[in-house]
């Protein structure tokens, strides 16, 4: 996967709400009072979450990396614990480039494949 981005960096940040929930199928996933909204010019908001506040029992690690020409080499990801297809669901940039370096130790969660509250 990548990503086509021209000209200077796009990307802001923004400090989320009080609380942000991560849920799928009713369980949940990560909560945060200390969450980042990262907006990205032509994508969808996306909630990055300090790894603290994430519950990895729920979920396992996966062999796949993206890279981002504004954001670097997304080369941890995640898939629901259990699931047979090993469809990712979370990723972060242990190594992110140096504009957007407020994601590191982060994780992110594809908003349409799972339930993200934010209060």
């Amino acid at each position: 996967m990548s990503h086509d981005h021209s000209g200077p960096n796009p990307i802001t940040f923004a400090t989320a709400p009080a609380e942000v929930r991560v849920s799928r199928e009713g369980t949940q996933l990560a909560y945060s009072t200390r969450a980042l909204v990262l907006h990205e010019p032509g994508a969808i908001d996306r909630y990055y979450l300090p790894r603290d506040d994430v519950d990895f029992t729920t979920l396992e690690t996966i062999d796949l990396s993206s890279t981002c020409p504004i954001k670097g080499i997304a080369s941890d990801y995640w898939s629901a614990a259990g699931d047979p297809a090993a469809d990712p669901i979370a990723w972060s940039y242990p190594d992110p480039i140096e504009h957007v370096e407020k994601i590191r130790g982060y994780i992110a969660f594809y908003n349409e494949k799972v339930d993200v509250s934010v209060v």
